[in-house]
């Protein structure tokens, strides 16, 4: 097992009728920022609920944080909570917005004229003013760990940072708010939450039992769970485990002491820059196609998978491995979500091309061995 250190503060209060737990949370002499996305929240009864629990503090406001949440419109939020002397940030939605918002509480204390170098430089987050959130869409994990991703609508880039500056110091999280997600989102959570737990599993053994059987026990419930929930969306129960699965596999539990990928989050950033695809859709696009590609350095970690997860156990090593991805390609498909570039109707070569040149000309190789060079990018993608 790697050395490593769990840092995890944020406070996770979970259940039906949590966001009045908000006035107690949240410090009652705050100036608050509440930030949101496209408004969904004024619909599904939550925005009442959060403005309901605040009540007696000074709050403003800030909507239209974008599902790939632009730099350009947190800069908006920042410039509005330093306007406002704002010393507390509350993120009501999901992911993006969470994401925006922990850039938001960076930008707004950041020394230096560019926040954009905390991105593009990766400029050191000393401070952030403290932020809290009210999770509406679960899918990145971001409610209990220090990452965010941005992206940047005047040069195409979608990059992270992270800071442990920005780590929420709670997280509501009330599977009621999810109820009406649309299926779409709802698909999408799911695969995030697979995605990630494979960025952190699927690599090679570093003698991590347990952090394997954790990974695997949260890729076998959301492979049970995530069908039942397409079909039964108001399923309190299923709504809750999906939640907290997501939660779970990005709260950097089942990453401490083991060896870790992410080039599939890295390929997929890019084709939502170039593209506009939602970040899940890039995810369940590539890691098939990557996994693979790289089946021969990843194969033991990849048989486990295929024996304990998919219960595959006749055959050789080789068509277990290969039957393994096939069950997962179909698992994401049963979900509706789409597999293939062509779904989008984007040629594999043009995104080959494009993603592999931005590689080249950062200089940059991916992967747990670091072995990932722009070429087998490129022709990862052009299997997709």
């Amino acid at each position: 097992m790697n050395n490593f250190t769990f840092f995890a503060p944020t406070r996770l209060v979970f259940g039906k009728g949590t966001i009045g737990n908000l006035a107690t949370l949240v410090p009652q002499n705050a100036r608050v920022l509440m930030i949101y996305g496209g408004g969904s929240i004024r619909k599904n009864g939550v925005y009442e609920q959060v403005t309901k629990a605040l009540n007696g503090r000074t709050v403003f406001e800030f909507g239209g944080i974008q599902p790939n949440p632009l730099y350009e419109t947190c800069m908006q939020a920042a410039e509005l909570g330093k306007k406002e002397s704002v010393d507390f940030l509350l993120a009501v939605g999901g992911g993006s917005v969470l994401d925006g918002v922990k850039f938001i509480a960076a930008a707004m204390r950041f020394p230096a004229s560019d926040p954009w170098d905390i991105l593009a430089k990766g400029a050191e987050v000393a401070s952030a003013v403290p932020l809290g959130t009210v999770l509406t869409l679960p899918a990145t994990g971001s409610e209990s760990n220090s990452f965010s991703v941005m992206s940047r609508k005047s040069t195409s880039e979608k990059l992270a940072f992270s800071a442990e500056a920005v780590i929420p110091r709670f997280a509501i999280l009330d599977p009621q708010t999810t109820f009406t997600l649309p299926a779409k989102q709802t698909r999408n959570g799911v695969v995030d939450a697979f995605v990630h737990v494979m960025e952190q599993y699927a690599t090679y053994s570093v003698n991590t039992p347990l952090q394997d059987r954790q990974a695997e026990a949260i890729l076998t419930t959301l492979v049970e769970e995530g069908p039942r929930l397409l079909a039964g969306p108001n399923d309190y129960d299923t709504r809750a485990n999906i939640m907290w699965c997501a939660t779970q596999a990005l709260n950097t539990l089942i990453g401490c002491g083991v060896a870790q990928d992410w080039a599939t989050h890295m390929i997929g950033h890019e084709l939502t820059a170039l593209y506009g695809l939602d970040h899940a859709e890039t995810l369940a696009i590539v890691l098939p196609q990557l996994l693979r590609h790289q089946k021969q350095t990843k194969a033991a970690r990849l048989d486990q998978m295929a024996k304990r997860v998919w219960g595959i156990t006749a055959g050789s090593a080789e068509s277990r491995i290969e039957a393994g991805i096939v069950r997962m390609v179909e698992f994401f498909e049963s979900l509706g979500m789409p597999t293939r570039l062509a779904a989008y109707k984007i040629a594999p070569a043009d995104a080959a091309a494009k993603v592999s040149k931005r590689f080249v000309d950062r200089g940059t190789t991916l992967g747990e061995h670091q072995d990932l060079t722009p070429d087998r990018v490129a022709a990862i993608l052009k299997d997709c």
